[in-house]
């Protein structure tokens, strides 16, 4: 049993919206940056769904993979780089409040 492709595509717009959502709502630099990763993710999906639906029946299709392999890098990447800035954030600090962000001139 396959699942149709219109419900990966569904599945990625709601994780991309919820990332949306957590993004703009929340003032917590570690929400905010897994809010960053679960659209990437949802990207993925797409990716891999859109690469799926064009494929045919014979033939293997790994433009989507492709694709989203270059994103779980660069997602990698962007993972270890904003860590490293949220410890040097809150050692300086004492707190991940993205409300305190504009107080680094100091």
């Amino acid at each position: 049993m396959t699942v149709p492709t219109e419900h990966i595509l569904a599945l990625a717009a709601i994780l991309f919206g919820i990332g949306v959502a957590g993004f703009f709502t929340r003032r917590n630099v570690i929400v905010v940056l897994m809010s960053i990763e679960l659209m990437l993710n949802a990207a993925n999906l797409t990716f891999v769904a859109g690469a799926r639906m064009h494929s045919s029946e014979g033939a293997l299709n790994l433009d989507g993979t492709l694709f989203t392999i270059f994103v779980i890098a660069v997602a990698a990447v962007e993972a270890a780089v904003g860590l490293a800035l949220v410890i040097a954030f809150y050692r300086r600090k004492q707190t991940v409040s993205l409300d305190q962000v504009n107080e680094l001139k100091d």
